[in-house]
């Protein structure tokens, strides 16, 4: 591992592990608490490696790495949740103060243990069971019927690692390729949603207002808040929902809570305890941001006010194409929407994958939702809407 030569801290030391666009964007809160950030990358040309000044090079998957990563510092958390669980109690066994706690976050990191304890607690969820064969998928499907989604017990995103599987033939690819696996009930969803929720080791807990996402392949290219039409006491049921998670689990720090929205009420879907896709709209959306709030949150400060700052906020994802000259384009966006906020990852720009984002702000929805589609769509493709 290896760090340059810096000044003694004047504020707390916060260590995040991984050093992807959530870090990246943790800085800006960051510096105005005059919080110093220091991030575990596993290169130099990482998002967060490229802007913050305290970078250690190191593998989170190595304890010895993470040890020496951790020295020094006041409060360490997550940009992602790939950390092994077993190396995160031992950091804390070290001494060290760990924010979600390792029995918190491997409820994000294994989707089965996540189910047996929501199940537990109450929390509504689809039916779900383990499965090995093509006999157990055919057995649960017989119970629950078809199509049945199998999903990767771990490490699957961004809709990667689920199979929606209307026969038994087509659960013969995610049974051949050898990772664990477990059986859901489909679930016949209106539309989805998410409720992010901030709670201290304390136990302060505050949510923000319930946003809608709206996904295409699985991913995320849409973020309305609040969400449009919901009604205020299915949103405060949801919102309860997300605090009694974060609540029974332990969590500390954020928890993104994503929900499928169905005819007959709500039910959960997936956790994430870090700053979240959902939360992107809160940097200008909101009085305290998720990334402020996490700082506070790991930090065992008070908890900001998550009230929104307009009654409409947009968030549309960057998706990377084939043209990576996105810079050249702020020009025009920028003159035709002086309102738009971009935020770009300086990450590589391949097909697929999440580059940046913008946010607009307003009082209409459609109105609103229109220009942060012409930003995305102009800065990725350069084309008009």
């Amino acid at each position: 591992m290896s760090s340059p030569s810096l000044a003694s801290p004047i504020g707390p030391v916060v260590g995040v592990i991984g050093a992807g666009q959530l870090a990246r964007m943790t800085q800006q809160a960051a510096i105005a608490l005059g919080v110093e950030l220091r991030v575990l990358a596993n290169s130099s040309d990482e998002s967060a490696a490229r802007v913050i000044a305290d970078v250690r090079l190191g593998d989170y998957r190595s304890l010895a790495d993470l040890r020496d990563f951790v020295k020094g510092c006041d409060a360490v958390t997550f940009d992602h949740e790939h950390v092994p669980t077993e190396h995160i109690r031992a950091l804390v066994e070290d001494g060290f103060v760990v924010h979600p706690g390792a029995d918190a976050l491997v409820h994000a990191q294994d989707k089965a243990v996540m189910r047996e304890r929501l199940t537990g607690i109450g929390a509504p969820c689809p039916p779900w069971r383990r499965v090995e064969t093509a006999a157990d998928i055919e057995e649960f499907a017989a119970e629950n019927g078809w199509p049945v989604v199998l999903k990767a017990i771990r490490g699957g995103y961004d809709g990667r690692g689920v199979w929606i599987c209307r026969s038994a033939d087509d659960a013969a690819e995610p049974l051949a390729s050898g990772v664990p696996l477990m059986a859901e009930g489909f679930v016949p969803f209106e539309r989805e949603l998410a409720v992010l929720v901030a709670r201290s080791p304390h136990g302060q807990g505050v949510s923000y207002p319930v946003v809608e996402t709206v996904q295409r392949d699985g991913i995320c290219v849409e973020v309305l808040a609040p969400a449009p039409g919901l009604d205020p006491e299915q949103a405060a049921v949801a919102q309860r929902i997300a605090l009694n998670i974060a609540k029974e689990l332990g969590v500390t720090g954020l928890l993104a809570v994503e929900m499928f929205a169905t005819s007959s009420g709500l039910v959960v879907n997936e956790l994430a305890m870090r700053p979240h896709n959902s939360g992107h709209w809160t940097i200008e959306g909101a009085r305290t941001s998720q990334y402020e709030q996490h700082l506070r949150a790991v930090l065992d400060l008070p908890l900001g006010s998550p009230a929104p700052a307009a009654p409409v906020v947009v968030m549309a994802n960057l998706l990377g194409g084939d043209d990576s000259d996105i810079f050249s384009r702020y020009e025009h966006v920028m003159a035709h929407d002086p309102g738009i906020k971009i935020h770009f990852y300086g990450k590589e720009v391949r097909p697929g994958r999440k580059i940046g984002h913008v946010t607009a702000l307003g009082t209409d929805l459609e109105e609103v939702r229109a220009r942060a589609r012409h930003a995305a769509v102009y800065l990725t493709e350069g084309r008009y809407t």
